[in-house]
């Protein structure tokens, strides 16, 4: 059950100097992610490329692109983290209700009212006791949740919180837009994360660059911009890409270059915070974009591919702010059930924002990927 202590705001503040802070008593106890069954390959939309194979091979081998995972048009992002969830807390033997907090982070929601937390706190069965909200964050969603969490157990309200991380872009795409619709593919995740008075301190750094917002974004169908028929209409770039204003728009040379702007700095400056050098780190978990650019800040960062995965996206696609979660699972799996791994995730993109942080993953109790038809249906 949840602990009211107010009054710990007011003697702890060397470990919250937003946006950067240090945690002593939380960890990860567990990481489940939760894919749909229907799987796409590149090869078989070779017709919006214009039947070119050659093109099709040379964004194979350099972007990374060969396979994604996408719902279908009834399965949402809540859909894919409930299952990430039971499975979860079946496989860390924690009830429902022993849970005090639940932290959802994505941009795709079941509703716009209420809160996808809020609906799945009730098909999850959780106690009157627990505290639920939305987050709306993409590509640095996961850490930012995962510093939330380890605030509410570090101010002493929560020993456990449930963060749930999860996207369906696909369903935000235009089928026909070359740029963003063989990249994206759909994931919800679970992460439990509990308070341990043995616990490895953790380190977090929050970065926001709101004045390039515009460079990823759904421009209409909220109250900016509502829906209209206006908003349904598609047009042809210079490109010949096909989208509406409702669907999802990417500036790639800039999001590009922003990724190639902040990330080595940012990865420099979380294992200076965190008082370790860069050959401690077991693996740099970073948001997978595209393997090209996890390759480029890699060698910027002159660390070894084989430290920094890339193959997560290769399998799964860009899984928005659920491709850290499934990355730690498909790259570690039952090794960080075995034994500990001190990490750097950082998460970097839509807003524009990016978030760092270094911890150790010691001994979860699960970390795996599940797929979500073979255990409640799309």
């Amino acid at each position: 059950m949840a602990r009211v202590l107010p009054a710990i705001f007011y003697v702890i503040p060397t470990f919250f100097l937003m946006p950067k802070s240090r945690f002593q008593r939380s960890r990860i106890t567990s990481v489940v992610t939760s894919i749909p069954s229907n799987r796409r390959s590149i090869d078989d939309e070779i017709e919006q490329y214009g039947g070119d194979r050659a093109q099709i091979e040379r964004i194979k081998k350099t972007i990374g692109l060969r396979e994604r995972y996408v719902v279908d048009a009834k399965t949402t992002a809540g859909d894919l983290c409930e299952t990430a969830a039971r499975v979860l807390l079946a496989d860390a033997g924690v009830a429902a209700d022993a849970v005090d907090g639940l932290v959802m982070v994505t941009q795709t929601p079941d509703y716009f009212q209420p809160a996808t937390a809020c609906v799945l706190h009730g098909r999850l069965g959780m106690s009157k006791e627990c505290a639920a909200f939305d987050v709306n964050l993409g590509c640095s969603g996961y850490v930012y949740g995962l510093w939330l969490a380890s605030m509410m157990i570090e101010s002493g309200g929560c020993d456990r919180v449930l963060l749930l991380a999860g996207d369906t872009i696909s369903r935000c795409v235009n089928p026909r837009d070359r740029t963003v619709a063989p990249l994206f593919g759909d994931a919800g995740s679970a992460t439990l994360v509990e308070a341990s008075e043995s616990a490895a301190p953790s380190f977090f750094d929050l970065k926001t660059e709101g004045g390039g917002f515009g460079h990823i974004i759904v421009p209409a169908g909220a109250f900016r911009q509502p829906p209209s028929e206006e908003t349904r209409r598609e047009a042809v770039d210079e490109s010949g890409n096909v989208r509406t204003p409702e669907n999802l728009y990417m500036n790639g040379a800039e999001v590009f270059n922003f990724s190639l702007k902040v990330e080595p700095d940012a990865l420099r400056d979380i294992v200076n915070y965190a008082g370790v050098e860069l050959d401690d780190v077991s693996a740099f978990v970073l948001h997978q974009a595209n393997r090209y650019i996890i390759g480029n800040i890699a060698r910027r960062l002159k660390v070894s591919a084989d430290r920094v995965p890339a193959g997560t996206v290769e399998k799964y696609g860009n899984q928005s702010c659920a491709s850290i979660p499934s990355t730690i699972c498909d790259h570690f799996g039952d090794k960080v059930v075995r034994e500990s791994a001190s990490v750097v995730l950082s998460g970097f993109g839509v807003g524009l924002s990016w978030a760092s942080c270094y911890l150790v993953l010691d001994r979860l109790k699960s970390c795996r990927i599940v797929t979500h038809r073979d255990l409640y249906g799309d």
